[in-house]
């Protein structure tokens, strides 16, 4: 689950990270209110990434000017996601900008601590230049301080760096973390150093034990929060065309093919393991989606069976009798069932290959 800013700040000031003086406010006139300490920047609470260049990051010198920054963000959409809220905050005098993070390292399966001292938004770039430092961790033994001093070392930085990455290893382990990030870290003109900005991932499988936030956050949109009440991983995108596919890999794979044939996703759904028991109300969510305007629905089985998966979406498009075009990619276990299926119940014929599938998905919603 993707968390919001000032909730991954929360998270870090709980673990003694210093974070800037601020208040979360869903008005503009409890903008104006906050924004009477001095210079603020008025920042879009979305759990997404990319805020500043999507223009959801705004700075103010005055109360009324945070006050018409506030406007002009809520309930405009970044990323798909509505802006119910934003963070009005201390604008900081920033000297210096480093990037900090723990995630999983997917070469080890285990913990890496992440460190750069060309932090903020282009800090890809930044890493492509070999400008990124990574120290993979043993869960088992933690993270020392003196491993902390070696990765700082040759940056010109002192124990404080060393110290907030040690807490900040601490606060990713405690939260069930997959990524716990600060972009930028701020150094100020005393040497403190400030979370300017915060990025959590919490594992969803930990949400029971964690008092961070529900399950189903506030900031979801209608549809993600019936798809979480139903079991289904579901997240609503900006798009037109509708995708169904079996495993997160296949419905993200499936999502760069409609880009790169020029469309816009207008969701993510993976149907697959036991949803396809659900594929009623998953067609449903998509269907009810503003703006779409066709269908994928992309299949591969290994374990899973094709037939049975294309089973549940043919009944439930049956019953619902949809206008919009669909169009079905079939292929491993069962899939000669499947396409059977496919083709004597709604009389269409599947793609032999998912690219031809998802280009005349993408052509029919232009």
């Amino acid at each position: 689950m993707n968390l919001t800013e000032h909730e991954g700040k929360a998270v870090l000031a709980a673990a003694g990270i210093a974070v800037p003086r601020g208040r979360v406010v869903t008005s503009a006139g409890e903008t104006a209110d906050a924004a009477s300490a001095g210079p603020v920047v008025v920042k879009a609470q979305v759990p997404t990434g990319k805020r500043g260049k999507a223009g959801g990051v705004r700075f103010a010198a005055t109360p009324a000017e945070a006050a018409a920054a506030a406007s002009a963000l809520l309930g405009s959409s970044i990323g798909g996601h509505p802006v119910r809220a934003v963070l009005v905050e201390q604008r900081l005098p920033i000297v210096r900008e480093l990037y900090v993070a723990v995630t999983i390292d997917p070469a080890t399966k285990g913990p890496v601590v992440l460190l750069s001292a060309e932090g903020g938004i282009d800090v890809e770039d930044a890493a492509a230049r070999g400008a990124l430092r990574r120290l993979s961790i043993d869960i088992l033994d933690g993270f020392s301080i003196a491993q902390a001093t070696g990765l700082i070392a040759g940056l010109d930085l002192d124990a404080r760096a060393a110290e907030v990455l040690v807490r900040l290893y601490d606060a990713w382990r405690r939260s069930d973390a997959e990524l716990l990030e600060i972009n930028p870290l701020a150094v100020l003109p005393d040497g403190a150093l400030v979370a300017a900005d915060a990025k959590l991932v919490v594992d969803d499988a930990s949400l029971g034990r964690q008092s961070l936030k529900p399950a189903i956050s506030p900031h979801a949109t209608p549809a993600e929060t019936r798809a979480a009440a139903l079991g289904l991983n579901f997240h609503q995108l900006d798009g037109t065309v509708g995708v169904l596919a079996n495993g997160a890999g296949l419905t993200m794979a499936t999502l760069d093919m409609v880009r790169h044939f020029g469309g816009a996703a207008a969701n993510f759904l993976e149907i697959g393991g036991d949803a396809y028991t659900q594929a009623k109300p998953a067609l449903e969510l998509v269907l009810a989606l503003p703006g779409i305007r066709s269908l994928v629905v992309n299949f591969c089985g290994a374990y899973a069976r094709t037939d049975v998966m294309a089973g549940g979406v043919v009944e439930a498009w049956r019953a619902l009798s949809p206008t919009i075009p669909v169009f079905f990619s079939i292929h491993g276990t069962g899939e000669d069932e499947a396409v059977a299926l496919v083709r004597e119940q709604l009389g269409i014929e599947p793609f032999d290959r998912a690219e031809d599938a998802v280009k005349a998905a993408v052509e029919a919603a232009r």
